[in-house]
C-alpha cells in the first residue's frame, strides 16, 4: 500500500483551464504559418501573440527596445489592432481556418515535466491579457516568439531616442508609430544593413553607419546598395556619447578606434544593431529544450547570435570612453561602478564594509556568475528582466576576468517571463487539496505550526505528528 503524504503536491495540481493539440506563440508570418497548417491538419489550435503590446509596457522597453521613440499612436488600442492586421494578412486568414487568435495576449511561463518537477497533470503554457491568466494545455507547442536586440552601452544610451532593430522595426512595419527622423545606425552586419534600407524605404534618413570593426562585415550587395544612397560609412569607429535633451537624443559623437578626436553626428535616434537574440526565454525559464513536442520556428529558431568576439570589441570601445556613472542597468539603475564595485542598489544604505567589497574581491574566490551578480547588486531584476543590461553585465564580468566571453555563463531567466499584474495572476485558485498542507511549509519539522490551529486541540496533534514548535 502507498503512503500518502497530505504535504506532498502530488496529484493535487490543478489541470489547464483549456486545453488544445497546438498551440502556437507569435502571430507572425512564421507562427501564423504554422497556425494555419495545423489547423489544415484538423487540429485544435490556439495562436497567441503579445501584440499590440500596450503603450505602458512599450515605454518600458518589453517585449522590445523601443527606445521612447513611439508615437502618441501606440496609446489608442484599436489602432495598434488594426495596423496590426494590416501588417499580417495571415491572421485574418488563420482565423477562417478555425484557429482561436488572441491578440494582446502574453505568453509568461511555460510548465512542463521534467528533472525538477513530476507533479504536473500536463505540459502547460500560462497566458494572460490585461484581465485574467489563463493555463493552456497542449500536446504540441509551436515558439514563434522573434528575437530581441543585443543591448550594449554607454554614455546616454539610457536616454529616449537609443533603440534597438528591432523595435525600430516594429515601430515602422507593425505600427506605423516611429516618431524619429535622422536616425545613426551602429553596427554592420545584415541586421544593421537592412535597418538602413528599411529606414530609406519609409523617407527616414541616415546619418551613418558605425562600426568597430575595419570593413563593413554584412553581404556586399546590401553594402553596395548602402553606398549607392549615400549613407556615410564609419568603420573602425566607436560610438562616444549620446546627447540631447528633454525629448531625447540630438547628437551622437563618434571616435575613430585608438583616436581622441571626436565627429559630431546630428540625428534624433540611434538605432542598436550589433546582433539579435532568438527569444527562447520560455523554453530557457522553463529549463527545457525544443524536442518533439515544443518547436521551433521563423527568427527563433534562425536568427545566429552575433559572435562572442565581436560582441566584446563592440563592449571594449564603448567601454574606453563611458565614465563610471554609465547606467548598465536601466531598470534597477546600476552603473558600471556599482556593478564592478558589487554594490548594492541605490536606494539601500552602503555600509563600510559593503564599500570595500568589490568584483575584484568576489573573484577571489572563483569566477563570477551574472546570477551572482544579480542577487548582489540587482542588475537584471527589473521590468525587462535583463533584456537590456544581460549582454552588458556578461561583457564586464569577462573583461574584469579577463576571458573570452563564452566563458562567462548566461543568466537565468525566472517565470513569468514578462510583466503580469499581480491581480491579473491573484486569480488564479489553488484546489482544496493543495491548500490544505500548503501553510505547513510540506510538513518539514521543527517549522511552522499553522496558524489556523493555534490554541485548538489539533495544534498539540500538529506538534507530536510534525514537529512543529514554532507559530506564524
Amino acid at each position: 500500500m502507498r503512503a500518502v503524504d497530505v504535504h506532498a503536491i502530488d496529484g493535487k495540481l490543478a489541470g489547464p483551464d483549456e486545453r488544445f493539440e497546438v498551440v502556437v506563440v507569435g502571430a507572425g508570418e512564421a507562427g501564423t504559418a504554422a497556425a494555419i497548417a495545423a489547423a489544415g491538419e484538423g487540429a485544435s489550435v490556439l495562436l497567441v501573440d503579445e501584440n499590440p503590446v500596450r503603450g505602458d509596457l512599450i515605454g518600458t522597453d518589453v517585449p522590445l527596445f523601443h527606445g521612447g521613440r513611439m508615437t502618441a499612436a501606440v496609446q489608442q488600442p484599436a489602432r495598434m489592432i488594426d495596423q496590426l492586421l494590416a501588417s499580417n494578412p495571415g491572421i485574418e486568414t488563420a482565423l477562417e481556418a478555425g484557429v482561436d487568435v488572441r491578440l494582446g495576449t502574453a505568453a509568461w511561463g511555460l510548465y512542463v515535466n521534467g528533472p525538477a518537477m513530476r507533479a504536473l497533470p500536463a505540459p502547460m503554457l500560462g497566458i494572460a491579457d490585461a484581465e485574467r491568466a489563463t493555463m493552456i494545455g497542449f500536446d504540441r507547442l509551436v515558439l514563434a516568439t522573434g528575437a530581441r536586440d543585443l543591448v550594449l552601452g554607454f554614455a546616454g544610451w539610457d536616454r529616449p531616442g537609443v533603440m534597438g532593430a528591432q523595435g525600430f522595426a516594429a515601430l515602422l512595419t507593425r505600427y506605423d508609430a516611429f516618431a524619429g527622423r535622422r536616425v545613426l545606425i551602429a553596427g554592420s552586419d545584415a541586421l544593421a544593413l537592412d535597418t538602413a534600407l528599411l529606414a530609406l524605404s519609409r523617407g527616414i534618413e541616415v546619418a551613418g553607419i558605425v562600426e568597430v570593426a575595419e570593413a563593413m562585415r554584412g553581404p556586399v550587395a546590401l553594402v553596395d546598395r548602402v553606398r549607392a544612397a549615400g549613407v556615410p560609412i564609419f568603420p573602425a569607429h566607436t560610438i562616444v556619447a549620446a546627447e540631447g535633451g528633454i525629448d531625447g537624443i540630438e547628437r551622437v559623437d563618434i571616435a575613430a578606434l585608438g583616436a581622441d578626436t571626436r565627429i559630431t553626428v546630428r540625428c534624433d535616434t540611434l538605432v542598436l544593431a550589433v546582433g539579435a537574440i532568438p527569444a527562447t526565454e520560455l523554453l530557457d525559464a522553463a529549463g527545457v529544450a525544443a524536442g518533439d513536442a515544443i518547436a521551433l520556428a521563423g527568427d527563433c529558431a534562425t536568427v545566429v547570435r552575433p559572435e562572442p568576439c565581436y560582441v566584446q570589441a563592440w563592449s571594449a570601445a564603448l567601454g574606453r570612453h563611458a565614465p563610471p556613472e554609465t547606467i548598465v542597468c536601466q531598470c534597477e539603475e546600476v552603473s558600471r561602478a556599482d556593478l564592478i564595485g558589487v554594490q548594492p542598489p541605490r536606494y539601500l544604505d552602503r555600509p563600510a564594509r559593503m564599500a570595500a567589497r568589490s568584483l575584484a574581491t568576489l573573484l577571489a574566490d572563483g569566477e563570477a556568475h551574472p546570477d551572482q551578480i544579480k542577487r548582489l547588486t540587482r542588475a537584471g531584476m527589473g521590468a525587462c528582466q535583463g533584456r537590456r543590461c544581460r549582454e552588458q553585465v556578461a561583457c564586464l564580468l569577462a573583461e574584469q576576468q579577463g576571458v573570452p566571453l563564452d566563458r562567462v555563463p548566461a543568466a537565468s531567466l525566472r517565470i513569468p517571463v514578462r510583466p503580469v499584474p499581480l491581480g491579473v495572476l491573484a486569480d488564479w485558485h489553488e484546489r482544496a487539496a493543495m491548500t490544505a498542507g500548503w501553510d505547513v511549509w510540506f510538513g518539514i519539522p521543527t517549522q511552522w505550526t499553522p496558524y489556523a490551529i493555534i490554541g485548538t486541540p489539533e495544534e498539540a496533534e500538529q506538534v507530536v505528528g510534525l514537529g512543529g514548535n514554532m507559530h506564524v
